[in-house]
């Protein structure tokens, strides 16, 4: 077992601290049918997680449309303004994610906000999340390229100033902790949606709830093989 003291927390934020997938869900289907589609189950299935370049270009190939720069652009422009409004109003906690958020808070643990989402609906989002949580936020269009590239996770992790190997994220999606591993970084996963696979430097719980500390230092001593 590696000697490796925790260096820092990466916070996933739609799925994991907040039950705001819901939402994506209401903004996404309603693309589709601004695009003259229906949204199946497995193509939502597939867009959680995803970076806005590639959600449109999953949405664009499972809607069977060609993807012209500037259609994508306009679909782009058009769902980011009704997410705008989707996310105005307070957005519900995941169970146990506050708590958590401030356990590592009093121990002293730097921590970070990785998200794939933009920075204008991040900010939003940070409103009820609370920014005095962390220490540096990463938004998908701020590196780049999003989630599941390792790029969010090093951003993050180099904003703090501590090796990635030494950080423990925490996920709910496939993308996500496929992103976080990429990047060196333990991952804690806590699905909401969908199921996460196992794979080496990962850890399972259920849900936040009563997560500790000392949880967090075990999970960066899993081994990655």
């Amino acid at each position: 077992m590696r000697s490796v003291t925790l260096a820092g927390v990466l916070w996933d934020m739609d799925g994991t601290l907040l039950d705001s997938e819901k939402i994506w869900d209401v903004g996404v289907r309603e693309l589709a049918v601004e695009l003259g589609g229906t949204m199946s189950d497995e193509l939502r299935h597939a867009l959680i997680g995803a970076s806005g370049p590639n959600a449109l270009r999953i949405v664009f190939e499972g809607l069977g449309l060609e993807q012209r720069p500037e259609a994508v652009a306009a679909a782009g422009r058009w769902l980011q303004r009704r997410v705008t409004e989707l996310f105005a109003g307070p957005v519900p906690w995941r169970p146990g994610a506050r708590e958590a958020l401030a356990a590592v808070r009093a121990a002293g643990i730097p921590a970070a906000l990785v998200t794939n989402t933009q920075r204008p609906v991040a900010e939003l989002c940070l409103d009820t999340v609370g920014r005095h949580w962390f220490d540096a936020t990463v938004c998908g269009d701020e590196v780049p390229e999003g989630k599941p590239a390792p790029d969010p996770y090093l951003r993050a992790a180099e904003l703090l100033g501590v090796p990635p190997e030494h950080c423990v994220a925490i996920e709910d999606s496939p993308t996500g902790a496929q992103s976080a591993g990429a990047a060196g970084c333990r991952v804690l996963v806590v699905p909401c949606e969908i199921a996460v696979p196992s794979a080496p430097g990962r850890v399972f719980r259920e849900s936040l709830v009563g997560l500790t500390v000392a949880e967090l230092h075990a999970v960066l001593a899993v081994p990655v093989s």
